[in-house]
């Protein structure tokens, strides 16, 4: 349950912090929408992103790829972990992906390099995506009457945080089930979650720890800093970012929602002018995200070479 705290801490502490900007209700029901879209996501949507991690990008049905799959989830804890307490929220989803595929080459058996490659385009696009979508929102929200007290205004970014929680649960949260489920094969205790609510309740209650216990310190992070928000801003994000992340889920594609909500912050301030975006704040986020894929993919490398050598 370690990997599913660090998901909440990074993941969720970054949802819950712009989340309960601007908006009348209180943390406490924004993180109870939250966990139960966690819980509830296998339910609703299948998990048929987290068997891109399980079987599409590496066979963890088989004892050498279970320990192929832990050895890289374990690379990504602890590329995540620094960036993370920083405040800086930075992508599980590609330290994972990068972490599995390094460890599957390591160990000798290679990944499917197509679907790796294919699933880092759509995560690429997916800011871009969210950025071009909440410039549109963006222009549309300003002709309504939102305002920081206005009649409908909580009512409208409740909904639109509630459909982000739903996107998020659809993708980039199934790693946290793929995890669980393969961790729970390797201790020899069979999972099936569409059948179980208890393993679902418990990650979706692990998973708003660990977003409670981090929103302060990620509230403080680069993507709450990168403009002066208005409503409009966050609404037009949110939407944006679950369009595309959903996009994502149809086609088996985990992609990071952090990602596309910060494109979506952006494109949805750039209404306002470039000036309205303080790009110096971007800067930690684009480098996190281009140092985690190499140093997830190395240090998976390193631990497969290491299990390879244990195992042979």
């Amino acid at each position: 349950m370690g990997f599913v705290f660090i998901c909440g801490a990074n993941d969720g502490g970054a949802l819950l912090a712009l989340g309960i900007r601007h908006r009348g209700a209180s943390a406490t029901l924004v993180l109870g929408l939250l966990a139960a879209a966690v819980a509830t996501g296998p339910a609703l949507f299948g998990l048929g992103v987290a068997a891109t991690f399980t079987g599409k990008l590496v066979d963890a049905g088989t004892p050498p790829g279970r320990l192929v799959f832990l050895g890289g989830t374990t690379v990504a804890m602890a590329v995540v972990l620094t960036l993370t307490w920083r405040g800086i929220p930075t992508s599980i989803t590609l330290a994972l992906l990068g972490a599995i595929s390094g460890a599957a080459l390591g160990f000798g058996a290679a990944p499917d390099w197509g679907r790796l490659g294919f699933v880092l385009g759509l995560g690429a696009a997916a800011p871009l995506v969210g950025l071009v979508l909440a410039n549109g929102l963006g222009r549309l929200v300003r002709w309504l009457p939102i305002g920081r007290t206005g009649r409908w205004t909580g009512t409208l970014q409740l909904a639109a945080f509630a459909g982000q929680s739903l996107a998020y649960a659809a993708n980039d949260g199934q790693k946290m089930y793929a995890v669980v489920v393969v961790a729970a094969g390797a201790a020899g205790h069979g999972l099936e979650l569409g059948g179980q609510v208890w393993p679902a309740l418990t990650i979706a209650g692990v998973f708003a720890v660990g977003a409670a216990v981090s929103l302060r310190r990620v509230g403080r992070g680069a993507s709450t800093t990168l403009l002066r928000m208005r409503p409009g801003h966050v609404i037009s994000a949110e939407v944006a970012s679950s369009v595309a992340v959903f996009g994502s889920a149809v086609l088996g594609a985990p992609v990071s929602m952090t990602q596309a909500t910060t494109g979506g912050l952006v494109g949805a301030a750039l209404n306002d002018g470039p000036r309205s975006v303080r790009w110096q704040y971007s800067v930690p986020l684009l480098v996190a995200w281009v140092v985690t894929l190499p140093a997830a993919l190395a240090g998976g490398v390193l631990i497969g070479l290491i299990l390879n050598g244990v195992a042979g």
